[in-house]
């Protein structure tokens, strides 16, 4: 007989997840009456293994074979905890860990539990959004490119059917210097279509004025990339999407700078005052130099892209606290917020401050950060980050999520791995942070959706160039994508789609995910899922805010429940090679289906569906 605690339960603990400061939280063990136990003891330290407080249980109760041993406590400060048990029975003492989603004597992990600031709030508009990725070059063209003041050189495809430029030049070096022209006019002409997918918020890759068709080597922070457009097109397309409803999320790359740059200026495109040519430049301490001017700090190692002291009062001022400074610049031209590139690699101090000015301009402006990992426990250069501890991050990249759901669609978990990922994010994350992460398959740093479905190959660049699903490979990605979309579009957080996935675009890692949006070219069924998902989002409110809870998870089978008052919706998968009958209700949506009996469904091998209660 195993001691019995899972904080994940409310039996076992409430509140369930974070607490605040002040808030009671309780915690209930249940100890086999074998071990005679006459003490338990939580032992709560803080994030860096210091010993914090020691919590002495009472007895509650003696049911069958078990004693209920309780604990109640309330922690004054914000911070992120971490905490076991220390129990003493007759034949002596030992500590209780964690292990899985059991307990373990004297081996595994300890629980966590985050105190976050009382009045951490999201923006409500962000809570369940539905989050359309556009990479500006290759979503959509209109009219002619204005090549003025483009830093040369570069290519400018005669087609928009044209394949990416992969080879690397004469030196080696991949410039990442292709364009098609993809505009701000092109997204605005587009913006009923983005709006047809049930969008409420409009994320854009970097669009300041940069060398490289990603443009996350910013040239000039302030300055639209002239292939773009102008500050105008930029309001008319905001514009466009907020008479729609739409929010739009700029990237904030504020870890780094483009080489070529009017703040660093290698080159001398700029005028020659940036830090490399003038040791004098007003950007100078922007940049750490180990040998002025050709050996510097830059970011993993690529000398085109040199690192900024982010802390560094006068970047600072730039970025964020100028009174026309570059966040305060964009939010005035009509955005409404912004995803922090690489957010690891910011300060805690930095991230705060900024999120301080964003609020303090725009009160419900939305501030997302790409972290890849739990980000509520995340260490990065050796920092414990404090995004949520400190009411920061509003939203953070899902990439967890992604895992999970890639795993389980493509039969590497049964469903039980699903389950604990879905719920540790649950536990850890703030309630008022889950309902705004960025729930992704795809995105600029990944293989596109379909190809992630059923190919695993990461071979040269020539390989990939030559590489394309086979007909029963995109057969199988097709079938596997309904799943994995319904699954992103029912668990908490925002579903993100990046461009052309919903419409069957392949590809394997950079540069082949960031090919041209394939215009009268796309897969209609796939289209029409993403649409009636996107919808059902709007019209159920459990599905946007609700509390997540599972029915099943074992066997190829998953089965959870979205709650939000009297709205219940259950979301049902089988990946078993059996049939799998659930209880029925009303049908919103689903797939390989037969009716049994009017209180019971059949989920056929690769069969879903959507009820409402």
């Amino acid at each position: 007989m195993r001691i019995l605690f899972d904080s994940k339960k409310e039996i076992y603990k409430t509140p369930f997840g974070c607490v605040t400061p002040g808030e009671t939280c309780c915690l209930r063990v249940r100890i086999p009456v074998s071990v005679g136990t006459s003490a338990v003891t939580c032992v709560l330290q803080r994030e860096n293994g210091e010993s914090f407080r020691e919590v002495a249980f009472s007895f509650l109760e003696q049911a069958d074979a078990y004693c209920t041993w309780q604990c109640s406590f309330s922690l004054e400060v914000t911070g992120l905890f971490f905490y076991y048990f220390r129990i003493t029975g007759h034949t002596g003492t030992f500590r209780l860990f964690k292990y899985g989603d059991d307990t373990n004597m004297e081996d595994g992990a300890l629980w966590q539990l985050s105190c976050i600031p009382a009045d951490f709030t999201t923006p409500q508009w962000a809570k369940g959004a539905v989050i359309y990725q556009v990479f500006p070059d290759r979503f959509h063209k209109s009219g002619s490119c204005d090549l003025t003041g483009k830093l040369t050189p570069y290519t400018l495809h005669q087609s928009w059917d044209e394949e990416v430029s992969w080879q690397p030049d004469e030196n080696g070096k991949v410039l990442n210097n292709d364009f098609y022209g993809g505009n701000f006019r092109g997204i605005t002409e587009k913006m009923d279509y983005i709006a047809s997918l049930g969008t409420t918020i409009l994320y854009l890759n970097p669009i300041s004025k940069s060398f490289s068709s990603h443009r996350y080597d910013t040239g000039d922070y302030k300055t639209p990339d002239p292939m773009l457009g102008t500050e105008e097109d930029f309001k008319a397309m905001c514009k466009a999407a907020h008479d729609r409803g739409i929010r739009v999320i700029l990237d904030g790359v504020y870890s780094h700078t483009g080489a070529d740059s009017l703040y660093f200026d290698k080159n001398g495109s700029f005028g020659g005052k940036g830090a490399y040519c003038d040791p004098d430049s007003p950007y100078r301490r922007w940049y750490t130099f180990h040998r002025y001017p050709d050996v510097y700090d830059s970011w993993w190692g690529f000398d085109t892209l040199p690192t900024v002291r982010k802390l560094e009062p006068a970047f600072l001022q730039y970025i964020i606290e100028a009174e026309d400074s570059v966040i305060a610049h964009w939010l005035a031209l009509g955005a409404d917020g912004f995803r922090l590139d690489v957010a690891d690699e910011l300060p805690n101090e930095f991230v705060d401050k900024l999120k301080k000015r964003l609020r303090s301009l725009r009160p419900d402006g939305l501030l997302m950060g790409e972290v890849w990992e739990d980000a509520s426990n995340k260490i990065s250069y050796d920092v414990r980050r404090r995004y949520f501890v400190d009411g920061t991050l509003d939203s953070v990249m899902n990439y967890p999520f992604r895992k999970a759901i890639l795993d389980y669609v493509r039969g590497c978990d049964d469903g039980s791995a699903f389950r604990e990922t879905v719920l540790t994010v649950a536990e850890n994350y703030p309630a008022q942070v889950l309902c705004c992460n960025m729930n992704l398959l795809g995105t600029h740093d990944t293989p596109r959706m379909l190809t992630a479905l059923v190919d695993d190959f990461d071979g040269s660049r020539e390989e990939l160039a030559n590489r394309s699903l086979s007909p029963s490979q995109l057969q199988l990605a097709l079938e596997r994508a309904q799943i994995a979309t319904v699954l992103q579009y029912t668990l908490p957080g925002c579903p993100s789609v990046y461009y052309g996935d919903e419409v069957g675009m392949e590809g394997g890692k950079d540069p082949f995910n960031r090919r041209p949006y394939p215009w009268g070219r796309e897969n209609a069924a796939l289209l029409a899922h993403y649409r009636s998902l996107g919808g059902l989002r709007k019209t159920h409110a459990a599905l946007r805010r609700g509390s997540v809870d599972f029915l099943r998870a074992s066997a190829g089978r998953l089965g959870f429940l979205r709650k939000l008052g009297g709205e219940e919706i259950r979301i049902y998968v089988n990946q078993n090679p059996e049939p799998w009958t659930v209880p029925t209700g009303k049908l919103l949506i689903g797939q390989s289906l037969q009716q049994v009996s009017g209180d019971a469904v059949t989920l056929q091998p690769m069969g879903w569906c959507i009820l409402e209660d």
